[in-house]
């Protein structure tokens, strides 16, 4: 991913927490997930005016004590999973734009 990156919550699933994992069931094929808490931050944060790479410097480096590099790369492998199963959209521009 090149440039900043948005990412945006998509409104066909259904989520819920249970203790520190997030599940999330895709109306698209009623598919079930079950998220730890890294993919859960970033699919809480997920609100398409945030760039990924703030939400990875405020969020995740603050809060899992991790160099920003890793955990860049990190999120970046979470969001791309996250998008192909539906469950984030991912966009160059703000507010998912472009979202795929």
């Amino acid at each position: 991913m090149s440039g900043e990156t948005y990412i945006l919550r998509n409104t066909d699933v259904a989520a819920r927490r249970i203790g520190d994992e997030l599940m999330i069931m895709s109306a698209r094929d009623s598919s079930l997930y079950s998220l730890n808490e890294t993919a859960a931050l970033l699919w809480e944060a997920a609100d398409g005016r945030t760039p990924l790479r703030q939400i990875v410097e405020q969020r995740l480096c603050a809060e899992f004590e991790v160099g920003f590099d890793e955990a860049m790369a990190d999120a970046q492998a979470v969001v791309q999973d996250l998008a192909a199963h539906g469950i984030l959209k991912v966009s160059g521009q703000p507010d998912g734009q472009d979202a795929t």
